[in-house]
Formats: structure tokens, C-alpha cells, sequence
């Protein structure tokens, strides 16, 4: 391919990006999705992997990596962080090249991606299809292995955020699967027996906003242990509370896991949150708090854990 083809398919992929974005931060507020937008349209980034490309010959040897977990539980924010690393590409749900409807587009697609991107690093955000991300791992094919990171944020926050951005969503869909259907959802892949029976013994027409987000909360991360896949090298669980308590040092781990080079440019859209007076917790069914404060702990103590000796 020649230099004038080759950018001319790098703009074609950001305007798909940016097209993408405004899809994925409408329901989130004028003011979000400005930001965003502007985010991943800073010329200085995209210079900088355009240069970081011309003076590499990476392809097909880029090294995919897997943002998985919930929605609100900060990947917006970590794809930001690492989108402004010339060594990385990024695709999130909104970007059609890689997603349909917010679903990973078939594994040769996927690859294809990989495998032609000029950057070192190829970021995928597949929320949608986090119950999956073992068989990203490991049946993708490409030169380069590929590495996932499992993102969570506390219960308390993540029904904030999701109550007030998605309404009664996570209530209608838990109720259907309660009854038995909506099996075809994303919201009902990977789910154990277990977690089945257990949404089927609420009682959902007592069932609150916020404690079926809760619900969601926990059994989408019990995915997590469910299949494994806190004790393989190549994931890593995140703490979105610990990235925006401490930037740098969250932002460093992840680096180094990744093989990303740390700068200092990857943390500057997070203001942090210094400890101060913890907010009242939610009033949530409470079986289904019982539940979260025991997974809850288990998420931090792998998230803590010490991977490949990243401490």
C-alpha cells in the first residue's frame, strides 16, 4: 500500500471513530460527549501515530488487547487513556469496522484488524461480549498473543451511574431472563446455572432499579471467577476506584502488563479522587447486598494480586 493509501485509510478509520463515539456518548450528556469527541480528535495524537507507524514495521504483528468487564465501570476512561498512546489503535463498540450493534464482528474480521494495523497495540472494547474474551485469547490465531483486562468499579458506583443512564434497563432485561427467555440477550451469555437460578428466585415485581443493577453487577463479574480467568496471565483485573484514587500508578501496572510505554499523557483527562467521606450506600435488596459485599472484596484482592510481578 502506498503512503497516500495508507493515511488515507488511517482517517477513514478516525472519522469512523469519532462517528462511533457520538453514537456511543449520546445518552450520556452533551457535555460527555463533547469530550469525548475532542478527545480522540486531538491533532497532536494523531500525529503522533502516524509517526510512531512510518518509522515501525509492526503489521501483522500487533498485539491485540481485550477491555472486558461491565458497562459504567470506567473503560470509556481507560480507552481515552490508552488512545492517547502512539503505539496503540483503539476500537470501541461504537466503531463499526469492529463491532455490529455493539457486538464483536466475527473472529477472521477481527483478525484482519489485528494483523494490517500499523500500531504495536490493537484495543478492542467487547463489553457486550466479556463472557467470551477466553475464547479471544485463545482462538484468535494471530502472530502475537493477546492480552485482556477485566474492568470493575464498586457496586455503589456503578448502580449510580447506571440507574441514571440506562434507567430500568437492567430490571426489563433480568425480569425476562428471570422467566425463562431472553437467552439470545448478551446481557444472559456466559451466565452459569447458578446465576440463572439465582435471578429466578427474586421476587421481580419487588425488584427496584437499582438493586436489579445490582444483580447485573454481580453476575456479570462472577463471570470473572466463574470461568477462570482472575489466574491466567494474560488478564488482568482493573480497578477503575484504584485508577482514579492513584492515576499513575494504576495507569504504570497496566502498562507494564500490556508492554505499552507509560507517559505521563495517558493520565491527564483523570482528574483524581483523593479519599474523603464515603457516600451513603444504596438501598438495594438485601440479598442481593449480601451478595455484592462478598464478591465485592474478591474483585479487589485480584485486582491486588501480584501479576507477573507487577505488585
Amino acid at each position: 500500500m502506498t503512503g497516500g493509501g495508507h493515511r488515507e485509510g488511517f482517517w477513514r478509520r478516525r472519522r469512523r471513530q469519532l462517528a462511533g463515539l457520538v453514537r456511543e456518548t449520546r445518552g450520556g450528556g452533551v457535555r460527555q460527549a463533547v469530550d469525548e469527541v475532542v478527545a480522540y480528535a486531538r491533532p497532536r495524537i494523531t500525529l503522533s501515530k502516524y509517526r510512531w507507524r512510518r518509522s515501525r514495521d509492526v503489521a501483522p504483528n500487533a498485539v491485540p488487547v481485550y477491555v472486558v468487564g461491565l458497562q459504567r465501570s470506567g473503560t470509556s476512561m481507560l480507552m481515552r487513556g490508552l488512545d492517547a498512546s502512539p503505539a496503540v489503535a483503539v476500537y470501541s463498540e461504537g466503531n463499526t469496522e469492529a463491532f455490529e450493534k455493539f457486538r464483536i464482528r466475527p473472529l477472521p474480521v477481527i483478525r484482519s484488524l489485528i494483523e494490517t494495523s500499523g500500531q504495536g497495540f490493537v484495543v478492542f472494547k467487547p463489553l457486550c461480549d466479556s463472557h467470551r474474551v477466553d475464547e479471544l485469547l485463545d482462538t484468535m490465531g494471530n502472530p502475537s498473543p493477546g492480552r485482556a483486562v477485566w474492568v470493575y468499579r464498586g457496586v455503589d458506583g456503578r448502580v449510580r451511574s447506571s440507574v441514571g443512564l440506562f434507567g430500568a434497563n437492567n430490571l426489563k432485561v433480568l425480569t425476562e431472563i428471570a422467566g425463562g427467555g431472553g437467552r439470545e440477550r448478551w446481557q444472559a451469555g456466559g451466565l452459569s446455572q447458578k446465576s440463572l437460578d439465582l435471578i429466578a428466585s427474586f421476587n421481580w415485581d419487588a425488584m427496584t432499579l437499582e438493586s436489579a443493577s445490582a444483580l447485573f453487577w454481580y453476575v456479570r463479574n462472577s463471570v470473572l471467577f466463574e470461568r477462570g480467568l482472575e489466574g491466567r496471565d494474560d488478564v488482568l483485573v482493573f480497578s477503575y476506584d484504584a485508577l482514579v484514587r492513584g492515576p499513575e500508578r494504576s495507569m504504570r501496572r497496566l502498562c507494564t502488563f500490556l508492554g505499552v510505554e507509560y507517559d505521563p499523557g495517558l493520565i491527564r483527562h483523570i482528574v483524581p479522587k483523593p479519599p474523603g467521606a464515603p457516600r451513603p450506600r444504596i438501598e438495594i435488596d438485601p440479598r442481593v447486598r449480601e451478595l455484592c459485599d462478598e464478591l465485592g472484596p474478591r474483585l479487589d484482592r485480584a485486582a491486588e494480586a501480584d501479576h507477573l510481578g507487577l505488585g
